[in-house]
C-alpha cells in the first residue's frame, strides 16, 4: 500500500492543505473526497468522523482524498460563508481528475461539509455519487438543497438523536431528492456521532462497493 502524502492544492492564489492516500489497485480508478463540518463551530479534516471515513477507506485500500476548507489549518483565505468554500470542493475534484487521473469521484460529507460538497454533484458528470452525513438543510437553508439535487446516487446518513440536523424532518427533506437515492438511520447517534464513527464508516464503504460495481 502506499502512504498518505500531505500535500497543497492550488486555486489561483489560495492553497488547500489536503492529505491524500492512493490505492495501490490501479484497475479501480474511483477516488473519495471527504468534507469536513462547520470550520467556525471547530470543524476541519481531522474531524472523528472525517478521520474514521479516511481511516477506512485507507484500510480498505479505496483512494481518498481530505483537506482543510480555506482558511482552516494551513489553509490560505478566509471563510466566505459557502461560496468559497463550494470552489475549494470544485478545485479538489479538478486536482484528482486532472493532475492524478482518476476517472470517477464520489463525494462524502459530514454537516455542512455535506452541504457544501454535495453541492458540487453535477459540476462534471466524472462525479458519480454523493454520500450525505447530516445534512443540515434546516441550518444552511434552502440553496444548497436546490444545488444537491441530482440524478445520480445518493446516501443519506442520519443519526436518530441529531437535534442540529433535526432527524424528526429528515424524511421530509429526503423525500424532495430524486431518485437513485437510499438512507441510513443510525439509532441512538446525535450529531457529533460520538461512538458511532465505525457505523458511518462501515456505511460508507459500502456506498462505495455499489457504485464501484
Amino acid at each position: 500500500m502506499c502512504s498518505v502524502e500531505k500535500i497543497f492544492i492550488s486555486d489561483n492564489d489560495r492553497k488547500l492543505e489536503a492529505e491524500l492516500y492512493t490505492s495501490s489497485k490501479l484497475e479501480v480508478p474511483i477516488a473519495t473526497l471527504v468534507c469536513h463540518p462547520h470550520p467556525q463551530y471547530g470543524g476541519n479534516m481531522y474531524n472523528n468522523v472525517v478521520s474514521c471515513i479516511f481511516d477506512n477507506f485507507i484500510q480498505k485500500n479505496v483512494s481518498c482524498l481530505r483537506f482543510n476548507f480555506r482558511g482552516v489549518g494551513c489553509s490560505t483565505g478566509y471563510h466566505t460563508n459557502g461560496q468559497g468554500e463550494l470552489r475549494d470542493v470544485k478545485a479538489c475534484i479538478d486536482f484528482l481528475l486532472n493532475e492524478h487521473n482518476f476517472e470517477k469521484v464520489i463525494i462524502y460529507g459530514y454537516s455542512y461539509g455535506a452541504a457544501i460538497g454535495c453541492s458540487a454533484i453535477n459540476y462534471c458528470k466524472q462525479i458519480i455519487g454523493y454520500c450525505a452525513i447530516s445534512f443540515p438543510w434546516d441550518f444552511m437553508g434552502s440553496e444548497y438543497k436546490n444545488l444537491s439535487q441530482s440524478e445520480k446516487h445518493k446516501l443519506f446518513i442520519q443519526g436518530n438523536r441529531d437535534n442540529i440536523a433535526p432527524y424528526k424532518n429528515f424524511k421530509k427533506h429526503y423525500d424532495y431528492y430524486l431518485e437513485p437515492k437510499r438512507y441510513r438511520i443510525i439509532n441512538g447517534a446525535d450529531h457529533f456521532y460520538l461512538g458511532f464513527e465505525t457505523k458511518v464508516a462501515d456505511e460508507s464503504y459500502e456506498f462505495f462497493l455499489i457504485l464501484s460495481e
